[in-house]
């Protein structure tokens, strides 16, 4: 089966459907490109960050790609703005951010060419740097409007894809530095692997998507424990497992500050410890409420907020 009948095969590009794709002029992203215009109503993103020598060659080899596949493309010029932190998440934010206002503005999806391997790359990113269950998953294939299509299809496939349809690609030299973390893993950790085993990789996804229906089994159960409510008892708590608590206790957090709370799972302990009256910061912008035995979340008030 060639890569444009796996990827209709995944359901995510709707068969006639719109959809934005996030551009950069690499392989996997002029792949996806291909792929989307013969699926559907495809449309590209490109951002110039102006950060790199080619940054302007990379746009212009956008340009003509889409010109090429008829395919109309936007292109967002940004510049970093100082205090901005890490380069790469700060890129990566503004590209998604860009991405789902245009997709929202077209009512269409937003793909992004990210593959097997780019996924087997970010597990192995996370468990070192994050340890949790939840690192262990890897990147979704949907998460609302945005859509990972090649999340089946390996780096090495894409390339043959574009080398068979006469498409050219950018290459970013960045992406293999072991300036960045991502680049370290590349080169060094994944290649190791593949020396203890050659399906190293295949293993890495397989075991991340046996872990992504377990927790679908685990969710359940936390729906169960907490039936609907968003606080729990303190004394409910520390009857629950303690595998269970931590679920209930990250829930609790990440649905009271809307975001992720990796950190509160480990201040469990720390939770039960806590009186019938008390409040307690759990970082990840989580705080801890407790009155008269029963405890909810709130967001951890910005420094220098005034004291309630």
């Amino acid at each position: 089966m060639d890569l444009l009948e796996r990827v209709r095969g995944t359901g995510l590009l709707e068969e006639g459907g719109r959809v934005v794709v996030l551009l950069s002029g690499g392989r996997d992203s002029v792949c996806l490109l291909d792929v989307a215009a013969r699926l559907g109503e495809a449309s590209a993103l490109h951002v110039n960050y102006g950060l790199r020598d080619a940054a302007h060659a990379d746009e212009a080899a956008c340009r003509s790609l889409c010109a090429r596949l008829e395919v109309p493309l936007e292109v967002r010029r940004v510049q970093r703005p100082d205090g901005s932190g890490n380069l790469q998440a700060w890129a990566r934010d503004v590209r998604y951010a860009a991405g789902a206002q245009l997709a929202a503005a077209r009512d269409a999806a937003l793909a992004a060419g990210h593959t097997a391997t780019d996924q087997a790359e970010t597990i192995l990113y996370r468990l070192a740097a994050a340890p949790s269950r939840r690192a262990l998953l890897g990147m979704a294939a949907r998460d609302g409007r945005l859509v990972r299509p090649l999340l089946g299809v390996t780096r090495e496939e894409t390339a043959a894809h574009c080398l068979a349809r006469g498409l050219g690609w950018v290459e970013d030299a960045g992406n293999d530095s072991g300036q960045f973390a991502r680049g370290r893993v590349r080169n060094a950790l994944v290649p190791a692997l593949r020396a203890v085993h050659p399906g190293a990789e295949r293993n890495v996804l397989r075991a991340a998507q046996l872990l992504r229906e377990e927790a679908a089994v685990l969710d359940e159960i936390v729906d169960t424990a907490l039936a609907g409510r968003d606080h729990v008892t303190l004394h409910h708590l520390r009857i629950l497992p303690p595998a269970l608590g931590r679920l209930v206790l990250r829930r609790l957090a990440e649905e009271a500050t809307g975001g992720l709370c990796p950190r509160v799972s480990a201040r469990f302990e720390d939770v039960l410890d806590l009186g019938d009256h008390a409040m307690l910061d759990l970082g990840d912008g989580a705080r801890a409420v407790v009155a008269r035995g029963v405890l909810r979340f709130e967001r951890t008030p910005p420094l220098g907020s005034p004291v309630v």
